[in-house]
């Protein structure tokens, strides 16, 4: 019940700040939830650094996002090496105050494009024409999948999709995830999206499907490889914000690209 009910609370505030909110406000939280999503993966990845240090690196992690205000590519292109920079001199300023300062580099770089960078797409795909219909599309993709594979995979799951990585997760599951995101995406597209062709929403569906699977995956190496069971406790019945985001932030940035260069657009 605690899941459900965090479920459709999360899902009415992000409907209402999709298209409700103005872009500043939609930029700032989903720059406020990355840094949530990045101080999760800091105290996975990194768990002995001081708060003098971890929240710096967040704040560097964020500039992908400061970068993409603007709605061009540029910015994010901008954004993520100043991160970097930033990164880099931040670790030379304490190297004498660091056990590992090469750590420090390599999984915060790793975060500032996992988390900096993937999730600057959002604000990239609300740029876009049609920008909130597509987001719409993207997040009823991800939500029915989740659900339907999770209902799916607990019912009729026999057959393990990875079971060196995430034993729970079967193939039942994940070809459930594709039936309930298929319907919701289909449902998407007669409301808001009706003169895109069935195929080329089947195809999205397949692709971020695929994706979306492989970043759920993904997340559960990274806390394998620390130990950990859930990235947080921010959402109750559901763990960590990244528990929840790691699917959009390899599907949000496959479909910006994709809409990007089917519409013609010349890069910025």
């Amino acid at each position: 019940m605690k899941r459900i009910i965090t479920g459709v609370m999360a899902s009415a505030a992000w409907l209402l700040l999709l298209f409700l909110g103005p872009f500043p406000l939609f930029w700032l939280a989903i720059t406020a939830l990355a840094g949530v999503a990045l101080a999760e993966y800091l105290a996975i990845v990194l768990p002995d650094l001081s708060r003098r240090t971890r929240v710096p690196l967040i704040l560097f992690g964020l500039l992908p996002l400061v970068g993409v205000y603007s709605g061009e590519t540029t910015g994010l292109l901008c954004g993520l090496t100043f991160a970097l920079i930033a990164l880099l001199l931040h670790t030379l300023s304490r190297y004498a105050n660091l056990a590992h300062p090469y750590e420090v580099i390599s999984r915060g770089g790793f975060g500032y494009l996992y988390l900096g960078m993937c999730s600057a797409h959002l604000v990239l795909l609300l740029a876009l024409p049609q920008g909130r219909a597509w987001l719409l599309l993207l997040t009823a993709i991800t939500a029915a999948s989740d659900t339907a594979a999770f209902y799916t995979g607990s019912k009729f799951g026999k057959h393990k999709l990875c079971p060196a990585i995430s034993p729970g997760k079967t193939w039942e599951g994940f070809l459930g995830g594709l039936v309930g995101s298929l319907a919701a995406a289909l449902l998407v597209r007669h409301f808001f999206l009706p003169e895109q062709s069935l195929l080329w929403i089947c195809s999205i569906v397949l692709l971020l499907g695929c994706l979306g699977a492989a970043g759920d995956l993904s997340e559960s190496v990274i806390k394998r490889a620390f130990g950990v069971k859930d990235s947080g406790s921010i959402l109750p019945g559901h763990g960590g914000l990244l528990d929840r985001i790691d699917s959009l932030l390899l599907t949000a940035p496959l479909l910006f690209y994709l809409l990007y260069f089917q519409t013609g657009l010349c890069l910025r």
